[in-house]
């Protein structure tokens, strides 16, 4: 189309030079100019033009053709265009009608900040739901990293298990300081009476060999010596008895306590050997 529309340009330019040139012809046939040149150049003409005529008509042609699509796609472009430019004129002149009166004026305003204040209510009550939620989001949050996890429980077990057995030891340790402490005590007691007792049967010895009487008083006091003796490893004896009878009850419950303390170390190697195997089909789940 650039082409056609060139050379029907080249072509007319030709044609306004032509004019020109027998424009100046005319003006010189008027000065005395021969009119056989004037033919010559009208005869040249008349065959270019004849030559060129179909070519620019057909250039012409096809150039109208092109307008008029051009003309039916402008059409097509500017139709939605208008009826958007309508719209927007009709929205343009309702607006203008809104605030053409004062009142009317005031009325939309009054109605415009009653919705914007509506709107920042709203908005703040939002606001204030938003942050109730996001608080209690992170409070469950905080919940939620302070529950341990199976690894932390059982390394917890197994801490406390260690901190059980050191605190078993310690007071197994602190019994057999108190044993020894009244053992000792009760032997210093009886080191004492022992003591006292011969002291005074020292002090009564010689007087007793001296007098019938006093030798008399001396077997009495030996005897009830004796029977307090006899009353006291009496309740030795039974207290050796009761120690014993709570000493085999120990002993049963530390044999039962062993074998739930087995039985507790088997479960637990089994729930240990469980955490791995779901550790594990969790990783591969993961993958």
């Amino acid at each position: 189309m650039s082409e056609a529309i060139k050379s029907q340009g080249t072509c007319s330019e030709r044609l306004i030079e032509e004019n020109k040139c027998l424009q100046s012809l005319q003006v010189d046939s008027d000065n005395g100019v021969s009119m056989d040149i004037l033919k010559e150049d009208v005869d040249e003409l008349d065959r270019v033009s004849k030559a060129n005529a179909n070519h620019v008509v057909q250039n012409l042609m096809s150039c109208l053709k092109t307008l008029e699509d051009l003309g039916k796609q402008e059409s097509e472009l500017l139709s939605p265009c208008d009826a958007q430019r309508i719209k927007l004129q009709a929205e343009i002149f309702e607006l203008e009608g809104r605030f053409t009166g004062d009142h009317e004026c005031s009325n939309f305003l009054d109605s415009l900040d009653n919705f914007t204040s509506e709107s920042e209510e709203e908005l703040n009550s939002v606001k204030k739901a938003l942050a109730s939620r996001l608080r209690e989001t992170l409070a469950l949050k905080r919940l939620l990293d302070d529950v341990p996890t199976q690894t932390e429980l059982i390394q917890y077990e197994r801490r406390f298990s260690e901190l059980f057995i050191n605190i078993q030891d310690k007071h197994r340790q602190t019994r057999r300081y108190y044993a020894t402490y009244n053992a000792l005590l009760e032997i210093k007691d009886l080191t004492l009476k022992e003591t006292s007792l011969l002291n005074s049967i020292s002090s009564q010895f010689q007087d007793a060999i001296a007098n019938s009487m006093s030798q008399m008083k001396l077997i009495e006091s030996m005897e009830g010596i004796l029977k307090g003796i006899q009353q006291k490893l009496d309740k030795v004896l039974l207290s050796h008895q009761e120690e014993q009878q709570v000493c085999n009850a120990l002993k049963e419950k530390y044999a039962a306590a062993t074998a739930e303390q087995r039985r507790c170390y088997a479960l637990l190697k089994a729930f240990q050997e469980e955490c791995a195997k779901n550790e594990k089909l969790r990783t591969q789940t993961s993958t």
